[in-house]
């Protein structure tokens, strides 16, 4: 009786404990609605307000820009803001695709994947981590492309001014007007350098640089060979023009022919001294370097563009006793012209050279009114820096392109 009284004991005792694990387990594996509550223990973050939309002002179309007022909770409040998640839907009763971020304290996003023409309605969360605030959305926002970019009107009116000054001095020095450039020194020498040759018995070496007639350093080259090309001819001094490139030797056996004609002695012109070589840059170096060594020229000019073979080719013709004028816009090539030649025309001097030299009114006037541009220019950044400094801040705004 003992024994069974225990045994019932033990039976209701493992029974309860059966039950209370059972409830155990009930309870740790029943779902039950996620709320932002029971996420972390609080509500979800204040949503964002004033949500707005517009085209992007100034631009070619396929962007809108969203704005809004920022959550209660971003910076204040509970501060629990971490971003702000935008959502874009053709239809306002559509589904909404995410389509980007904005990191917190941000109230604009900009859809850079818009088609011009179609009407889109953005929605806004705000998103601490763990939940989401209460959507906004925002009204029907378009895209479209603009023809004027209100933000460069400055740059407007300085294109304007700066082609007005270059068609009024065109017109000038059509009419006849000397037009005053400042002297450039190695400019002046070319006629010295040319008689050199001449008094010497040597020819003259015209290397028009080693790109093709699309650079516009082998064009302003070529303009100036014509007039070097004219000097030789009345002097009746030959002249080498070794060419790196077909079209260029084309190019220089009209313009050397022309200024032989204009000499009045055409007779006196050798289309086979202006020669073709090789495209190749350090083959071409090499067979100017051997036709310097081999002729002796008097006078070499360098003019157009250069590469690693300029110091190459200055350094032969400085080796024969040649005087020699280089130009060129190659900023890393003028300190080998500079040591090695006896004149140099440093960046802007070379295009000044085919107006200086050539004496065409469409040059001249062009020069000109770049020089009364850039004067101007000048004086009105010299303005603006006066006006700073005495606090005129909105000075900054009208030099600034938009």
């Amino acid at each position: 009786m003992l024994l069974l009284l225990l045994l019932l004991a033990i039976g209701v005792n493992s029974t309860t404990y059966i039950e209370s694990l059972n409830l155990t387990l009930v309870l740790q594996t029943s779902t039950f609605p996620e709320t932002p509550q029971m996420l972390h223990g609080t509500a979800p973050p204040a949503p964002p307000t004033d949500i707005t939309g517009q085209d992007r002002p100034n631009d070619a179309g396929g962007r809108t820009v969203v704005s809004w007022t920022k959550s209660a909770d971003d910076g204040q409040g509970k501060n629990s803001v971490q971003e702000y998640v935008v959502f874009r839907s053709t239809n306002i009763d559509g589904e909404f695709t995410e389509i980007g971020t904005a990191r917190k304290g941000v109230q604009e996003f900009v859809d850079i994947s818009t088609t011009d023409g179609v009407e889109y309605y953005y929605m806004i969360k705000a998103f601490d981590g763990e939940s989401f605030s209460e959507p906004v959305l925002s009204g029907a926002i378009t895209s479209s492309a603009q023809w004027f970019h209100v933000g460069r009107v400055n740059m407007l009116v300085a294109v304007l001014i700066l082609s007005f000054l270059i068609l009024w001095f065109i017109q000038r020095a059509k009419k006849g007007e000397e037009l005053y450039i400042r002297p450039i020194a190695g400019l002046e020498a070319v006629d010295d350098a040319v008689g050199r040759a001449t008094e010497m018995g040597r020819p003259i070496m015209y290397i028009p640089g080693i790109m093709d007639m699309d650079n516009i350093q082998t064009i302003a080259g070529v303009i100036i060979l014509s007039r070097v090309a004219r000097k030789a001819a009345e002097y009746e001094c030959p002249i080498l023009v070794p060419t790196c490139k077909s079209i260029v030797m084309s190019a220089a056996q009209e313009t050397v022919k022309e200024a032989y004609l204009d000499a009045g002695r055409p007779d006196s012109y050798d289309a086979d001294k202006i020669r073709y070589l090789t495209d190749d840059q350090f083959g071409y170096a090499a067979g100017v370097d051997g036709m310097m060594m081999r002729e002796k020229p008097g006078a070499v000019f360098f003019m157009g563009c250069f590469y690693a073979e300029s110091l190459i080719l200055a350094e032969t013709g400085h080796s024969v006793g040649a005087i020699q004028i280089a130009g060129t816009a190659q900023p890393s090539q003028l300190p080998f012209f500079v040591t090695a030649c006896d004149y140099t025309l440093i960046g802007e001097e070379l295009f000044a050279a085919s107006a200086y030299l050539s004496k065409q009114p469409l040059l001249l006037g062009s020069l000109k009114g770049q020089d009364w541009g850039k004067g101007l220019l000048i004086i009105i950044l010299i303005i603006g820096i006066i006006l700073v400094s005495f606090g005129f801040q909105q000075v900054v705004g009208w030099l600034t392109v938009g």
